[in-house]
């Protein structure tokens, strides 16, 4: 039977901590990987509803498509300032919290009157909606050493199951219901689902000290860290050619090249979906083989969809193997990436976050540009953006190891 747990702090003299309830390994492991599947599809639920929505305020897709970027962005900057928390802050009142704030923003972008508003509450629920990048630490620090890489790998592979449902659920019940019945959904299961995890959570204090001072410590965390820099800039790369392919896909699928409708294009995450399973044999290969061979045959992976996704402009089944290759790219990517992140210095939760606000910041980058070239040069300008991502991400890095 699960039971409640009492800790000594560190500090002489202080009172002991009470820690929440913890059901066992296995089902909190799972918990976590479902929250994490959750609150990571809300980041990307305009993706697929992009169609819907311009048809709703009267636009052209491609002229609201930035809306996808705004939410990144929203993400990257909830993750700089909220994530580095997860080392001094309360875990459960901050998980709490940021649920609460999540669940509200998606109803009022449910309840949105126009882009503008509707960008407003895309913006607060990805910035809030940063807490399966407080839990990963909080796995990481519990896993034995030696399957360290499978559980990291258990959650990643949740939060891109939540990723791609987003697609493909969202596009079925966009077409079914209406996007703002779509928003309003997400707004109930984050509810649901964050404050069921936080009844599982330790709640003491993690560390003394200012409550910021793990952002203010992340110039310094990425100079005095070699291997979580490199982290960085690659899944920098890697995220912002995967978004850019990604986050354009619909526009590509439901334009006159191929005349889908957002129901259709949407099924087209599962070929995604599919891919996710390769979290767990890649959290097992960097237990064994370290995470730098994972990461570059991610790239290679990677090198290889983007000439199969250009193919794809005109042949559907170039796109169905180029959706396969850069998730499985994307997946092993961020899984070795990750796990050397979070063992990378002493402070797990703000190297995290300087992993994963750099993934975002690219991520968000290349949206925005893929929008652009979209609207000017068609989906071989997507794939260029993609193609250069993937240069920057792996060149600099290069470039860094060699001085």
């Amino acid at each position: 039977m699960p039971s409640a747990t009492t800790t000594t702090s560190p500090r002489a003299g202080t009172a002991p901590v009470r820690q929440a309830r913890t059901p066992a390994p296995g089902l909190f492991l799972t918990l976590i990987a479902v929250c994490s599947a959750v609150t990571a599809a809300n980041i990307y639920l305009a993706a697929p509803l992009l169609s819907l929505m311009a048809r709703d305020f009267g636009s052209a897709p491609s002229a609201i498509a930035w809306i996808a970027s705004v939410a990144q962005l929203g993400y990257a900057v909830g993750l700089l300032f909220f994530a580095p928390l997860g080392d001094s802050a309360n875990r459960r009142r901050l998980v709490g919290g940021l649920t609460l704030v999540t669940a509200a923003a998606l109803a009022a972008g449910a309840a949105a009157p126009g882009v503008t508003a509707l960008a407003v509450a895309m913006f607060v629920a990805s910035a809030a909606t940063v807490i399966p990048q407080l839990l990963v630490p909080l796995v990481a620090e519990r896993a034995p050493a030696e399957r360290r890489g499978r559980h990291v790998a258990a959650v990643i592979a949740g939060l891109f199951a939540g990723i791609v449902a987003a697609r493909v659920l969202g596009g079925l019940a966009g077409q079914a219901f209406g996007w703002r019945w779509v928003f309003a959904g997400a707004a109930v299961l984050t509810l649901v689902l964050g404050l069921s995890t936080v009844l599982v959570l330790p709640s003491q204090r993690r560390r003394e000290g200012p409550l910021f001072a793990g952002l203010a410590a992340l110039p310094s965390v990425l100079r005095h860290s070699p291997d979580l820099w490199r982290a960085c800039l690659r899944q920098a790369g890697m995220f912002g050619a995967w978004s850019a392919l990604w986050t354009s896909l619909a526009l590509l699928l439901t334009g006159p090249e191929y005349g889908l409708s957002t129901a259709t294009a949407g099924l087209f995450g599962l070929f995604g979906l599919t891919a996710s399973a390769v979290a767990p044999p890649a959290g097992g290969l960097v237990d064994r083989f370290g995470a730098a061979r994972v990461v570059r045959s991610a790239y290679l992976l990677a090198a290889v969809s983007v000439p199969l996704f250009w193919l794809g402009g005109h042949t559907l089944g170039a796109l169905f193997a180029a959706a396969v290759l850069i998730h499985a790219a994307l997946v092993a990517s961020h899984v070795a990436n990750q796990t050397l992140a979070l063992t990378a210095t002493s402070t797990p939760a703000t190297a995290n976050t300087a992993y994963v606000v750099a993934g975002f910041a690219g991520g968000a980058g290349a949206s925005a540009l893929a929008g652009f070239a979209f609207s000017h040069f068609g989906w071989g300008g997507v794939c260029g953006v993609a193609g250069v991502w993937l240069v920057l991400g792996w060149g600099l890095t290069a470039v860094r190891r060699s001085r």
